[in-house]
């Protein structure tokens, strides 16, 4: 009779097929691969947002530019309306306030605001008074804005009365060639003071948010401005 060693039956049980459970795979196997699964979902996850987010951006373009030249608007009016030459005379002042910018002249900027004027800026900084204004933009011209220039295209004049005249524009900074699209939504309340000048009583500058305005606009049609439908 054929006698088997000890060390070849032990060889042949660790050679045989398995036919058993699988053993589960190992706690770190796991946590690999649902590492894998859950940056796959976020990378997924990230290209549709921002897919999604440069579809609103480049769907976002406004129909109402407005007019680069402030003499071309036909102003409105309410009451009894502004005189003759009037919205020559508040374009002046525009035009103006754009060659003291480019000037980096902050005292030529600042007279062309009322003594008692608010000015508030895109980032909600709120400054109050003429001395306050100008102080601020002596600042600016030698920091953030150095070397840049005013670019506005008006949207409306419209007077409230013999003396009182509020322009909507859109306008932005820039350095070399004017831009095509101007990044901020403006309102000018103007006055004609004691010496018969107009000037700025109150400023508002708000910056457009082009992706979240075309979101509001498709999840609610109804917030569409009419000149924009």
């Amino acid at each position: 009779m054929t006698t088997v060693s000890t060390d070849a039956r032990t060889a042949d049980r660790a050679t045989a097929p398995s036919t058993g459970p699988a053993a589960p795979p190992a706690p770190r196997s796991r946590r690999r691969t649902l590492k894998r699964a859950l940056i796959g979902t976020a990378l997924a996850l990230g290209l549709t947002a921002g897919g999604g987010y440069l579809w609103l951006d480049a769907t976002s373009e406004v129909k109402v530019t407005g007019s680069a030249a402030c003499t071309a608007v036909t102003a409105t009016e309410s009451g009894t309306g502004g005189r003759s030459g009037d919205r020559d005379a508040v374009c002046g002042v525009l035009a103006s306030l754009a060659g003291a910018w480019g000037a980096a002249d902050a005292d030529a900027y600042g007279a062309l605001f009322t003594p008692d004027a608010t000015y508030t800026t895109y980032v909600g900084t709120h400054y109050q008074g003429r001395g306050d204004i100008t102080e601020a933009h002596r600042a600016l011209f030698g920091g953030f804005v150095k070397g840049t220039k005013l670019a506005d295209s008006i949207l409306g004049i419209r007077f409230l009365g013999p003396d009182a005249a509020v322009v909507t524009s859109r306008g932005d900074t820039y350095e070399g060639g004017r831009p095509a699209e101007l990044s901020k939504v403006q309102t000018y309340t103007l006055t004609r003071e004691s010496d018969g000048q107009w000037r700025i009583a109150a400023f508002q500058n708000t910056q457009r948010q082009p992706v979240m305005e075309r979101a509001s606009f498709l999840l609610s049609p109804g917030t569409v401005p009419g000149a924009e439908k």
